[in-house]
Formats: C-alpha cells, sequence, structure tokens
C-alpha cells in the first residue's frame, strides 16, 4: 500500500512541515498516525505534551486525569479556557484537541490511577507520559511500564526547575534503559518536597518542559534522533542553564513484577489518627458568633502579603520553637493553604507539647476564600 494513501489530501497538506524534512519524511508522519499515547494528568505538563502531540498527528491520544478545571490552573494550564471552569479536565481537553486536530482519536479516562487500574489502562498505548506531581503516581507511572514494557516519557516542573528524562525505553536493536527507580530508588521523606500547589511554579515553565517531554515523545515513536534514555535534563529558568546527567542501570536494582502500595511506600500514611477539623463554613459562623478562639496561619511570608484572613503568621518551620505563642486555653485554628501543612503542625505541637485545643481548617485558606471571601485574591 502507498505511504500517502493512509492520509486524506488534507492530512498531507496539515503534516506538510513534518514530511519534507528529509530525516523525518513520510515514514516518521506514518510512525505517528499509527502511535497510540497515553498522557498522565492533563494539567500544567499535560496541557503542551497534548496540544503537541495532537499537532504532530499522534493518532491515537489517552487522557487520565480525575480533576475538574479550576480558576487557580489557568495561570499555566493553557489546553483551557475560563468557560471551561468547572469542567471535567478530560472532556474540556478532548473538545480543544479534536478542534485543534480533527484526525486523531482522544480517548478519555476520568479516573484517578491506582494500582488496581493502571496495568489494563496502560496495556493499550505503546507511550506512556508522566505529567503527574506527586510521588506516589510517579512511582506506579514507573513501574506499570517497566511491568509491561513500555517506554516513559518522564518530566516534573517545581518553582523555577524542571526534569526531563525517558524511562524504561528500548532502542531499535538495543537493550533498555534504565527506569525512574535506578535514578531515585526511594522517594524523599514526606513534606520534604512539597508539591506544586504549596510551593508554586512559574506559568510559563511547564510551556517550556512540557514541550521537551512532547519532542521525546515523538523522537521515542518515529526513532529518530537521540532520546533522553540514560541521561537526566535539568533546566533552572531564573539562570537560564540546564545540565544534563548520565544515568546508569543497576544491578542491585530490585526487579519490579507486581504494583505497591504506593501511598505506603511514599510514607504518607501514618497510624496517627486524624486531626480535628473544621470546615470555612464553621470558622465564618465562629467569627460572627463571637466564639473565643485563635487564628494561626502557617505558610510563609510571601504567601501571606499575598492574601491572609488575619491569622498570626507562624510559618511551619518555626511553629515549635514559637509554641509559647499558640493560646493554650481557647480554640486554635491552624491554617494554611489546602490545609497540608496546617495538619503537619498539629500533629507536631500534639506530640511535643501535648496540645488538644487544636483545630485544622479543611481546605485551607482557599477554601475560606471560596466559600466565605471570594473577593479576596487567590494564588
Amino acid at each position: 500500500m502507498n505511504q500517502q494513501s493512509i492520509f486524506s489530501k488534507e492530512e498531507l497538506a496539515r503534516y506538510n512541515r513534518h514530511i519534507i524534512i528529509p530525516e523525518f519524511g513520510m515514514e516518521g508522519q506514518q510512525k505517528l498516525k499509527q502511535a497510540k499515547v497515553l498522557v498522565i494528568g492533563s494539567g500544567g505538563l499535560g496541557s503542551p505534551v497534548l496540544l503537541y502531540l495532537a499537532a504532530a498527528g499522534v493518532g491515537t491520544l489517552g487522557i487520565v486525569d480525575f480533576d475538574r478545571v479550576d480558576d487557580s490552573n489557568l495561570q499555566r494550564q493553557v489546553l483551557f479556557g475560563v468557560n471551561e471552569i468547572g469542567q471535567p479536565k478530560v472532556v474540556a481537553a478532548k473538545q480543544r484537541l479534536e478542534a485543534l486536530n480533527p484526525f486523531i482519536k482522544i480517548n478519555i479516562h476520568e479516573v484517578q490511577l491506582t494500582s488496581a487500574n493502571a496495568l489494563d489502562l496502560f496495556r493499550n498505548y505503546d507511550v506512556i507520559a508522566d505529567g503527574t506531581d506527586n510521588f506516589p503516581t510517579r512511582y506506579l507511572v514507573n513501574d506499570a511500564s517497566v511491568i509491561l514494557g513500555k517506554p516513559n516519557v518522564y518530566a516534573s516542573i517545581f518553582q523555577f526547575d524542571g526534569q526531563v528524562s525517558v524511562f524504561n525505553y528500548t532502542p531499535p536493536g538495543g537493550e533498555r534503559g534504565p527506569n525512574y527507580r535506578e535514578l531515585y530508588p526511594t522517594p524523599p521523606p514526606p513534606g520534604l518536597v512539597p508539591s506544586c500547589a504549596e510551593g508554586g511554579v512559574l506559568g510559563v515553565l511547564p510551556g517550556i518542559i512540557g514541550s521537551m517531554q512532547a519532542l521525546e515523545v515523538i523522537k521515542v515513536i518515529t526513532g529518530i534522533g537521540e532520546t533522553l534514555s540514560g541521561r537526566l535534563y535539568t533546566f533552572d529558568a531564573l539562570r537560564f542553564t540546564s545540565r544534563v546527567f548520565k544515568i546508569r542501570k543497576n544491578p542491585a536494582t530490585p526487579a519490579i513484577t507486581t504494583l505497591t502500595d504506593y501511598e505506603q511506600f511514599c510514607g504518607l500514611k501514618t497510624p496517627e489518627q486524624p486531626v480535628r477539623e473544621i470546615t470555612a463554613a464553621e470558622l465564618y459562623q465562629w467569627q460572627v458568633s463571637g466564639e473565643k478562639f485563635q487564628l494561626i496561619d502557617v505558610r510563609e511570608p510571601h504567601e501571606y502579603e499575598i492574601v491572609n484572613i488575619g491569622g498570626k503568621l507562624i510559618p511551619l518551620a518555626s511553629v515549635a520553637e514559637r509554641a509559647g505563642e499558640i493560646d493554650q486555653d481557647i480554640k486554635v485554628v491552624v491554617h494554611c493553604k489546602m490545609g497540608g501543612r496546617s495538619a503537619k503542625a498539629i500533629r507536631e505541637l500534639e506530640t511535643i507539647f501535648g496540645r488538644n485545643n487544636l483545630y485544622n481548617l479543611k481546605g485551607g485558606i482557599l477554601a475560606y476564600i471560596k466559600e466565605v471571601e471570594p473577593a479576596l485574591p487567590t494564588y
């Protein structure tokens, strides 16, 4: 069969700038059309990855995401606009990508990726692109890719820094490259590395790193150039510097044969009892009714300057040494941005000082703004 016959006249015109590249040509474009790529997450990284893979003509794109579009996403998630706020991300993404390229197929998986469904989801795709922002899912993506022998094109971002690599890739005629666990055998201690939701990310950075991730996916599919298999690319946006580190296969790395409990592996499950919580609505009732309580804000000073609700600022790192400033005789509500750091502060105060008058603001200041004072700025 003539290679051109698998493309319509409209497709040949659309992909002409690819086809006329000598190293790419009709063969490369045909490989893209026949490829199936599963993108985990449609957020900061997933947005540019999906846009560029769709535009390039990857025949089948799968999207795994169970989140909905939020106003706070739009600073970096260029796949979405204000009209999509509140919609499931996979639904909004499908509509946007089909408008960009009607010649490809979009499969949506509106589920949370777990050890129970990962293998079934991955099995029908050729390449996995990991756009996640948390360690449990990152290790799950890696292990499922290893078990099924799928290349895992990885990227991560935080504040001004980004990383890109290709894991578990077997080049034509070569041997399989290292996987994520040979770079990071175990995750860092819980709380040491905050998520982008806690620590922030420069909005343009996902576009830069996600575009590189899309490039590596295209190279894996078509076989052109040299992929980042066995190498880790790092980018510092503030200094505009980059480095490439070699990753070697480690014979001591345990064989991956089954999926595990990744929350526990990453140290996110604890035997401690949940901290007492108070909702934003309940806090507001305390405020308007004159309930006597103290409000403690454990975020960082720069976050406090952006927006605050009148709490006493005691950053998480200084909670123990400044415990004397936290009232012991009345109720104390502790809050952060989303509730994670404040829960950690409460556990620290309860463990070290035996406090029993502490309440965590469920959902943090973002929940309070959304439910009580929507006119306040968010970040």
